[in-house]
């Protein structure tokens, strides 16, 4: 019998990170988390930054909580959000503190950056989803600002490239997380270094990518006696979140679509070929790598982004309720009321979030709500009504059915949601795992060690190991209008 194995997941998301050890005894997998820390950003007089030296320590932090437990770890792994990005120099520094992409820096780059280079050519380099936080977009800013850093610069390394940077002393950029970033070209495999030159963006930066499942190396020995360990496996797993929680899908069939649902939510399915073409060009589809070969061809949602401000502002007013509160009254809540597109780019940034959706529907002719139930049952509804559009096109782009649709990720706690997209969609909706991310962050280490042989007898580990809610349609009633109502306010 092989021996159990141990492994530690740093998962760090927008709003949050966890340190989480799981073992791996035969076909079970097991989690423990050890470590758990709130995201942040910070604002500072440029703008809006991620505070990455507090986060380095819950790093360490999360790795000492593990050993000091008796963990015996064979591997670290660590994965963060996509597009942000640090620079550094000639001695391998960190130039300065990263900015956030819900920064104000990169309004109208896109349009800035299609005066300079047609919108279809930079779709046909980089197959990438058009937003205003892509790296591309913040590095424009950064040229048009005469930013002395892009001077001095010599390494752009994504967020989770940095930290592995800081746990290894390897400088590598994984392959997931590049592909996030709207400056690397999918059908070649390498940097859209034309379209980086066209835009005055210094290519010399960028780094050849790596794989996921590569042992970048070994703690370092001065990481490695801070958090009281041996010198453990760093290895690569997809960096990029999503990329990880696609991982751990626990899927039998090969033509389903998945979820992703948390501060964001992204849509989509797994392809083998990424699909640059004029169709997904029109409905600003995204290919962004995955692991051993596959390709995700999804779109991201606005998702809970926009009932994590509610809740943080209405806390900010004195009335703190727990998202289990929240979604209770938003269940009791009259359905139907309003509709707002969840992508408009009136909530991207941070701010009264309440007032904000209240604005849309006055301004778009519609029912106001009022009450806090009222005003999270009409985003709610409204996140599950884009669900329904984007598979439609995915479907569309694809030429297949795709189900069930399997959630993944934190956003699975949300049941209501979840029903609201059976409902929605007409689909049979699977939930689960929540710690979709880590599992498949710890998945990927066990491949790249060669614990585990392929990505079916991974997926297939996770379905043995955690047990998934089923969600049906029941109530289909008003949909049908209310996404009449949806396409109108896009036209």
């Amino acid at each position: 019998m092989a021996p159990e194995r141990t492994y530690l997941a740093i998962d760090i998301g927008a709003e949050s990170g966890r340190a989480i050890a799981a073992g791996l005894n035969g076909d079970k997998l097991t989690l423990r988390e050890v470590h758990r820390f709130d995201n942040q950003p910070v604002r500072l007089p440029d703008g809006l930054h991620w505070d990455v030296l507090r986060l380095w320590n819950e790093i360490k932090s999360g790795i000492a909580a593990a050993v000091n437990s008796g963990a015996k770890l064979d591997g670290i792994g660590l994965d963060t959000w996509g597009v942000d990005f640090a620079l550094l120099d000639r001695a391998g520094a960190l130039l300065s503190n990263p900015f956030h992409y819900r920064d104000n820096r990169t309004d109208g780059m896109m349009e800035e950056a299609f005066r300079r280079v047609p919108r279809q050519q930079v779709f046909g380099q980089t197959g990438i989803q058009f937003m205003q936080i892509n790296s591309l977009y913040q590095l424009l800013a950064m040229v048009l600002a005469e930013s002395p850093l892009l001077d001095v610069a010599r390494t752009f390394l994504t967020i989770p490239d940095l930290f592995n940077y800081w746990l290894s002393g390897e400088i590598a950029c994984e392959f997931t997380n590049a592909t996030t970033t709207q400056c690397f070209d999918p059908r070649r495999r390498v940097w859209a270094i034309p379209l980086l030159d066209a835009l005055s963006i210094p290519s010399q930066i960028f780094l050849p990518v790596v794989q996921p499942g590569t042992v970048l190396g070994k703690l370092l020995p001065g990481v490695a006696d801070e958090v009281g360990s041996a010198p453990i496996p760093v290895l690569l797993p997809a960096c990029h979140d999503t990329g990880s929680a696609v991982a751990a899908v626990p899927a039998e069939e090969n033509d389903f679509a998945w979820i992703s649902s948390g501060t964001w939510s992204i849509l989509g399915c797994e392809t083998g070929e990424p699909c640059v073409n004029a169709q997904a060009l029109e409905y600003n589809f995204t290919n962004e790598g995955g692991v051993l070969g596959t390709w995700r061809l999804s779109k991201n949602i606005m998702g809970l982004w926009l009932v994590q401000e509610c809740k943080r502002i209405w806390a900010h007013h004195g009335e703190s309720l727990s998202y289990d509160e929240i979604t209770r009254l938003a269940a009791e809540a009259r359905p139907f009321q309003a509709v707002i597109d969840a992508d408009d780019s009136s909530f991207l940034h941070p701010g009264d979030m309440p007032i904000r959706i209240q604005a849309f529907c006055q301004r778009t002719g519609q029912v106001v709500p009022h009450s806090k139930g009222e005003i999270v049952r009409v985003t709610l509804e409204s996140i599950a009504l884009k669900y329904r559009l984007v598979l439609e096109q995915l479907e569309e782009l694809t030429g297949k059915q795709l189900e069930p649709i399997h959630i993944i990720g934190g956003g699975t706690k949300n049941r209501l949601l979840s029903q609201l997209t059976a409902d929605c969609t007409g689909r049979k909706c699977i939930t689960g795992p929540v710690e979709a991310t880590a599992i498949g962050n710890i998945l990927m280490q066990a491949i790249g060690l060669g614990h585990l042989g392929s990505l079916p007898e991974a997926r297939a580990m996770v379905r043995t190991s955690f047990i998934p809610e089923v969600f049906v349609p029941t109530d289909v009633d008003g949909w049908d209008e209310a996404y009449a109502t949806l396409k109108r306010l896009m036209r």
